[in-house]
């Protein structure tokens, strides 16, 4: 350990590295699977994360009559520095939201929980549009030029 650094800042780093090897990209978009038709899903994920760390300077009262008992190696420099008591802690929640579905050069995002009518009618929307599109774009009454 550094001499500069305080012991609070080990314990926070010590913390941080160890979330980040638990966590990563891949968490939160998961690993693409393809089916046998070809197919891809992917799962995607809602991670929540809450890190708390504290600590402090605290006498030792119960020895010397209540007054503060210092080790020696805690008097440096003329000034008493007091042994150090501390604590980090993380909770991490995953939980699946959707799950997006590539096929037939299609996307399409699929939720996990049930959704209300209208959040499916805001996802039928674009499709509404599109298949529009294509009608004016193509209407059915026009016949295709013969071949000569």
């Amino acid at each position: 350990m550094d001499q500069r650094q305080h012991p609070i800042e080990q314990i926070m780093e010590t913390t941080l590295e160890n979330l980040k090897q638990m966590i990563d990209v891949n968490t939160i978009v998961g690993d693409s699977m393809v089916m046998a038709d070809g197919t891809m899903i992917v799962p995607v994920s809602k991670v929540n994360l809450g890190f708390v760390s504290g600590g402090g300077e605290y006498p030792d009262k119960s020895k010397a009559g209540g007054k503060s008992a210092q080790p020696p190696e805690a008097q440096q420099d003329g000034k008493d520095k007091l042994p150090f008591a501390g604590g980090a802690g993380a909770g991490v929640s995953i939980n699946p939201m959707a799950f997006l579905v590539v096929s037939g050069g299609k996307v399409q995002l699929l939720p996990v929980e049930g959704c209300t009518p209208y959040d499916r009618l805001a996802e039928l929307i674009p499709h509404i549009f599109a298949d529009i599109k294509d009608m004016i774009q193509n209407p059915k009454d026009e016949q295709p030029a013969p071949m000569a």
